[in-house]
């Protein structure tokens, strides 16, 4: 089959592209740019790449088009498929239709670790032997790419992939496409779904909470009698949504002392030690000890997450114990995901997708166990829709506690009216009021000048932003590189 994806470019859809590539399709994609890492990415996967967006893009009459969510209503090419009459789809019905038959879709959800817990799940079932696929909105660090065809090594390319072999799928809450403008996640024909936490999240598509929890209720309602949802019991809003909402098995999963609403908990972790090894915790279930487990990656968050890629692959597919434990300890985690950098004159610079507060806090305060030593610097990017935002303006001013030096960037996006605009300023102002340093110096390169001027060697600076950060990575490095010579 030809099929042609318009916005290609994207983390999902350039996976998605790259997955049909691998079944056997002839893949084609077009977008403005294709700029690193997804573009060279692209090409590397043999897909055919045309710059803009242009109806004669469709010349080669493709089979299928698929339009991504990025595209608005008056884009050309998109247009130009849809009136000619040719068959169109978006990301999720694309995944579902044509990769999802015949395999048991594991969906992870939730506002927050929905990239690492699908890693995880996709990691500890590929090392048990399950040969699953995948579908990750973020690059796994054990695997090549973000995406997996499933029983690969027991199916020749491009074969049918019609048997009960696992699909891992990053279950994204963000609406599909301008012309099917529902969540992704309610397409992806849910089995075994995970939910790892609700807080209102993506304003731009669901204005109020009650709107984004609706989209949660649907998609716990998808989940058919005979399948299984493993839902985190400490987070108030999961909770209220299974109980309403689901016909089908539930685990609940939680860490020990934890408030989890009445609960019937199966799965408890105990946090152990942390070292530079990662996170020890003891994990029970039904009461009865599993034993110690080692997650390499930091925060109480990344035990959270692991819990539940336990659950789905030991009591969904039957994953011996002991092979479990032995694989964790070898994830290696998520691009993008308390990453490190590199180590310039001392000073550690990791690079961060936190942009919620929730996700920010738990960061850092990942990063201060992992590296108690030193002063430890945040530097936050708003730049989602939500972050840009008045939604969590008194949640931000808090999520810093353990960082030692705090540095805001500016709001991310224009056209944003001044009273819904997050006030970076009054952020700031309640962060020095609550005894941290606190600055926003207004540009990238004064960020850097700043850092350069104040880091120490045994410090670490984490760079927070959902976005490029306007390259702060590369010109923090080098600025470091520069000091250190």
């Amino acid at each position: 089959m030809r099929v042609h994806f318009v916005a290609v470019a994207g983390t999902g859809m350039g996976a998605l592209a790259g997955l049909f590539k691998e079944l056997g399709h002839d893949v084609s994609g077009s977008d403005v740019r294709f700029d690193p890492p997804m573009g060279p990415a692209l090409e590397a996967w043999g897909i055919r790449l045309v710059k803009g967006f242009d109806p004669a893009h469709l010349c080669l009459e493709p089979d299928l088009v698929v339009v991504g969510n990025v595209c608005r209503s008056n884009n050309p090419e998109a247009l130009a498929a849809i009136e000619g009459g040719f068959r169109y789809t978006d990301m999720a019905h694309g995944l579902a239709e044509h990769v999802l038959d015949g395999t048991v879709p594991v969906v992870v959800a939730g506002t927050h670790g929905k990239t690492t817990t699908s890693a995880m799940c996709a990691w500890l079932l590929l090392d048990a032997g399950l040969d699953p696929g995948m579908l990750i909105g973020g690059l796994p660090k054990n695997f090549d790419k973000s995406f997996r065809v499933p029983g690969r090594s027991r199916m020749g390319m491009g074969s049918d992939i019609r048997r009960a072999v696992p699909f891992v799928v990053e279950g994204d809450e963000y609406d599909t496409a301008f012309f099917e403008k529902t969540p992704k996640f309610w397409h992806y024909r849910p089995e075994v779904a995970v939910l790892t936490s609700i807080e209102h999240d993506h304003i731009d598509i669901y204005p109020t909470n009650s709107e984004y929890v609706a989209a949660f209720a649907r998609f716990v309602e998808l989940v058919p009698e005979t399948g299984l949802i493993i839902a985190c019991a400490s987070s108030k809003q999961v909770v209220d949504v299974v109980r309403k909402n689901s016909g089908s098995e539930v685990l609940w999963y939680s860490l020990e002392g934890q408030d989890c609403y009445g609960c019937p908990l199966q799965y408890v972790g105990s946090l152990l030690e942390a070292d530079g090894a990662g996170q020890a915790f003891e994990l029970t279930l039904d009461g009865v000890s599993l034993g110690r487990f080692l997650v390499p990656q930091h925060g109480t968050h990344n035990v959270s997450n692991a819990i539940a890629a336990i659950a789905v692959a030991v009591h969904r597919f039957g994953v011996p114990v002991e092979q479990v434990r032995e694989s964790l300890a070898r994830f290696a985690g998520v691009r993008r995901r308390q990453d490190l950098l590199g180590v310039v004159g001392g000073v550690r610079v990791y690079d961060d997708f936190a942009h919620h507060p929730t996700a920010v806090a738990e960061t850092l305060r990942a990063l201060r166990v992992r590296h108690p030593e030193g002063s430890l610097f945040a530097v936050f990017e708003p730049r989602s829709a939500t972050a840009c935002r008045a939604i969590h303006q008194d949640e931000y001013a808090g999520a810093f506690g353990s960082a030692t030096h705090v540095i805001l960037a500016p709001v991310g996006r224009d056209g944003i009216p001044d009273s819904e605009r997050l006030d970076v300023g009054r952020i700031v102002e309640e962060i020095r009021r609550r005894g941290l340093w606190a600055r926003s110096p207004g540009t990238v390169d004064g960020i850097v000048t700043e850092l350069v001027a104040r880091v120490r060697p045994g410090d670490t600076i984490a760079l927070l932003s959902n976005g490029a950060f306007g390259g702060i990575s590369g010109l923090l490095l080098e600025a470091l590189v520069v000091l250190d010579s």
